[in-house]
Formats: structure tokens, sequence, C-alpha cells
């Protein structure tokens, strides 16, 4: 890709005329195949430079360890920063918004965005000699439209390569070329495509991959393996001894310099986490809020923040029941629910001023497809009106969160605000290894969702009908058909008119209460170096290491 390409030329266009702010052209041009460097060169910002780092060491970092499973079908990002060790991507998002290539050299797109060629960087070899081809590429892109596995979340990002009629990849969407290079070829176009082979999901897996053994079998190109994963406890990883990374003696890359990574499982109350600290049992934390991060600050240790589309959602359940009732399934019901929350109460509560309010469509100004619609409504007599003229008056209203400092927090106001409006609610927090695992069938709760580069992923994630992650049982063939619209087309400005609609409907119909967008805080050592926050919370393991 060259700055010479027509939809580069447009976002170039569009970033001069302030259409664009710098994250927004940096992530989009790099989607289109331009190099990380040119977009910065354009943009008039250099490139961080990596500090260096010694050779040697364990770094221990405090982090929920999550039973492993099936990358494709992995919803929380604590599992893939552990699989990171040693399954790796095709392209890597940055912290800075660009999009790079990882075990794809680079790509090319066409004037259309319809083809997409891959280009497999050479010399890759998985961790039992064999080297990394197209053949590998292809078989990944298989497993990952498969839309008959349950919870294969990579099906709904990639479902302009699922062929409807079979749920399989589309015959002859994608061929090899030659041993490293593959073209990809869209009955129309996806902008969101590179992006989503960036997502955490999105792991690359070897032929004949089976999640049963991955732990026992830890087949990968990534620099690291698993020797011990207590789930709740301690996972461990260790350098490869027997195997050369591809990434070594990149400068862009390596070399991965520690001998040992591991997560120790704190729990979710963020006191335990300072303890740890003060007793010197970890050297990162995966994140930090409200009070807790002036008490790291006042512990000397390195504060490292991030704007970002990461959230949290109040959502009902239109499919759920409670007793004989559906109550989420009323608009009505829902509708009050969104005019009895005031958001910035929720920021401020919830999460202590750390980000800024949102509008409850779940797209962010971060995002380069975030349409303006407006600010939200806060009535909370119309809320109590609609409650009793729905027939809900007596029903209370019983809001799950996980047992934390976040949904917790925010939980709580959500329901004094509610209580306050005249709704009947209660707070019932449960420990998080029960909440991740029925996460989805909850009838109403509020529920973490990770920052995402572009607006139309997540819609697509969460809001399509058939999406594994749709938690709202939210069923609209019109949202569905402007979803397929929005990612086919490639122009910024066009797009935005598209994304209003989607953004209007999923107020419109009250599915969810989403009050901030969270800035994210990551505190570490002040000697450790590579682990500063990602706004999609990943932990890129071969950057980590101590000071040289």
């Amino acid at each position: 890709m060259t700055l010479g390409h027509p939809l580069v030329r447009a976002c170039q266009a569009d970033f001069r005329k302030g259409l664009l702010d710098r994250r927004e052209f940096l992530t989009r041009v790099t989607a289109l195949g331009l190099t990380a460097s040119g977009a910065l060169g354009i943009t008039g910002v250099q490139a961080e430079m990596k500090a260096p780092r010694r050779q040697g060491g364990t770094l221990r970092i405090q982090q929920e360890v999550r039973a492993p499973k099936d990358p494709r079908t992995a919803d929380w990002s604590e599992i893939a920063n552990v699989t990171r060790g040693w399954l790796e991507y095709l392209a890597e998002y940055q912290r800075d918004g660009t999009l790079r290539g990882m075990l794809l050299s680079h790509w090319d797109v066409n004037e259309g965005a319809t083809e997409y060629t891959l280009h497999i960087r050479p010399n890759v070899n998985w961790n039992n000699g064999a080297a990394f081809t197209s053949a590998d590429v292809l078989h990944n892109f298989a497993y990952w439209c498969d839309r008959t596995v349950p919870g294969n979340v990579m099906a709904a990002s990639l479902s302009a390569l699922v062929d409807p009629e079979t749920d399989q990849l589309r015959d002859g969407a994608v061929k090899a070329v030659d041993d490293l290079t593959v073209r990809v070829t869209l009955p129309k176009p996806d902008v969101a495509l590179m992006v989503s082979l960036a997502d955490y999901p999105a792991a690359v897996i070897p032929q004949g991959f089976d999640a049963a053994t991955m732990i026992d079998n830890p087949i990968g190109t990534g620099p690291f393996r698993p020797v011990q994963i207590d789930v709740g406890n301690i996972a461990r990883l260790e350098r490869a001894a027997d195997h050369t990374w591809w990434g070594q003696d990149l400068p862009d890359w390596g070399p991965a310099t520690l001998d040992a990574i591991e997560f120790h499982d704190l729990g979710t109350d963020p006191a335990n986490w300072i303890a740890a600290i003060q007793e010197d049992r970890v050297d990162v934390l995966y994140e930090n809020v409200g009070r807790f991060v002036k008490e790291s600050d006042d512990l000397g240790w390195t504060k490292s923040e991030v704007e970002t589309a990461a959230t949290v959602v109040l959502r009902g359940s239109q499919t759920a029941k409670v007793g004989d009732k559906a109550p989420y399934a009323n608009a009505d019901v829902r509708r009050a629910l969104q005019l009895a929350v005031d958001n910035a109460i929720c920021l401020e509560l919830g999460y202590g001023n750390l980000g800024k309010v949102a509008a409850n469509h779940h797209v962010a100004p971060i995002q380069p497809d975030y349409a303006d619609i407006g600010p939200v409504t806060y009535d909370p007599a119309k809320a109590n009106q609609l409650m009793i003229a729905a027939g809900f008056a007596d029903f209370e209203h019983e809001v799950f969160t996980v047992d934390d400092g976040l949904t917790r927090r925010t939980g709580e106001a959500v329901v004094a605000l509610l209580t306050d409006a005249g709704i009947k609610a209660k707070l019932t927090h449960v420990p998080g290894s029960r909440f991740w695992a029925d996460w989805k069938v909850f009838p109403l709760s509020i529920t973490e969702w990770n920052h995402r580069p572009l607006g139309i992923q997540t819609l697509n994630l969460a809001y399509r009908s058939s999406a594994a992650w749709n938690e709202t049982g939210y069923n609209i063939p019109e949202f569905d058909s402007l979803l397929d619209q929005a990612l086919s087309l490639p122009d910024a400005v066009s797009r935005q008119a598209v994304m209003a609609k989607l953004e209007n409907m999923l107020r419109d119909d009250a599915v969810i209460v989403q009050p901030y967008w969270r800035s994210l805080i990551r505190h570490t050592r002040p000697d450790v170096v590579g682990a500063e926050m990602h706004p999609d919370f990943a932990i890129p393991l071969y950057c980590l290491g101590y000071a040289g």
C-alpha cells in the first residue's frame, strides 16, 4: 500500500480537513496496508523508541487466570494474554492506533477494498520446526469462519467470508498464491477485516490443533511455552529454549528477554493488588481502578494511562424470563431504565470520573466511524411513568455484577438511581467464576466490553442477531442489514451516516444503558519495560522485560 492509493488519499484529505483525528487516521490507513512509519510520518509524530532491556528474569503480572479455551471462542482478554506467549496473530494493533503485520510482513488492498493480498513474513517457524506458510493461513481462515462452532466469535467478525448456506468459509474466497502469499477475495468491501485479524480471538493456531490438548501440546510460533496453568491461581510461561523465535533479531520486535512470565490471580478486590505491591509479590498490575490509582502512585510505581473505547453496559436480555415474565422484551421497560440512569453520576460513582460520559449506543468518539447523535435524556419522572404503564410498577429489577471494584460500584450507582426514580431494584454481586460462566444469560446485568479499533466491530460482535456475544437478545433484521452496509463502505464520511442510523436504532430501542467510556490505567514497577497499558488490555509478552 502506498500514499497514492485512492483510499489512503481520501483518509489523508479527511485528516487535513479535521474530519479524522490522529488516532482515527492512523487506524484507518494502516488497516488499508500503509506502514505504521508512513502513517506516523504524515501526522508528524515519530514512533516510540523501545527502551533497552537486560537479559533474563521472571516477570510477575497480577491478572485473573481463567480456563484456557479454543481461541476463536475466547471471550475475555485475560485468556488471550496467557496464550499470546505461543499463539501469535497475523496483525497487531498498537497503543497509538496503528496496525502492523505480525506473522504477516504486510498486505495490499485493491481500490475497492474487496481484495486483500496478505504477504507472510519469511523465516517464521512453528516451535515444532515446521515452516509457517500460506497453507497455515488458509487453515486458519477456514477455522475462524466455521459458524457451526458454538461461541465462535470470529465467524461474526469475518461474516463477509462466511457462506450463509454452509456456515463455512466461502468456496474460493481465500487462496494461496504461493507459499508466502494469500489472496482474500470478498463479495463486498469489509473495512474491518484487518483489525478483526488483530482482535484477541484471532490467535493463529497450527494445523491439527486440538483445544483439549493445547496446553499439554502447545504448538505455536511465539517465544514462550506454558508450563503451568492453575485456574484461579497461577499461570507460568517459560521461554522455549529449543525454538528460535522469528522476531528475536528484528529491532522492531525482539529480543524476547525474559526467562519466564507468571500471571498471579489475586481475585477481584483491588485492595489485594495493592497488598501484593507492598509485599513485593507482583511487578505489573493488569489494570488499576478508583482510589487504588493514587495508592499505587504513592508507592512509587509507574502509571500508564490510555484513552479507550472500553466500557461497561447495563443490559436486559430480551429473551430471558424472570418467573413467568420477560420484562426486558418490553421496550418501555428498557426505555424506563435508560431514562432513570444519569450516565454522568455512573461515571463519577462507578469509575471516579476516569473517563468520558457516553450516550447509550456503544460507539466511541475515539473510533473512526463514530457519529455524534447527541447526548442522552435523563428524566426519572418519565421513567417511573413508563414503568407503571408497562405493568412493572411492583417488579423488582435484580442487577447482577461481578464482585469487583468496577461493575459493582457502577451497579450500586445504577440501583440508587433506579430507586430514586421510584423503580424497585437491588444489586446482586457474584464471584467472577460464576459471572464469567453465565455472563450472557443473566436477565439484567452489567458487563465489561473491551476497546475495539472500529465501532462497527463492536456493533457486529455484540448486537448482530446471530453474533456469539449478543447478550441482549437484540434481533432486528434491519439492524443486521445496516451492519452489512456499514462494513462495505470504505469511506469514513459515508459510513458515519450509516453508523448514525445504527446508533439511533440502539438508543431508540433502548437496548443498553452505556454510561461511560473508560480511560484505562496500569501500574508497573519502575524498572519494568514494555508493559504500558494497551487500549484493549493486550499484554505483548515479547515486549516485556527489565530495564537494562
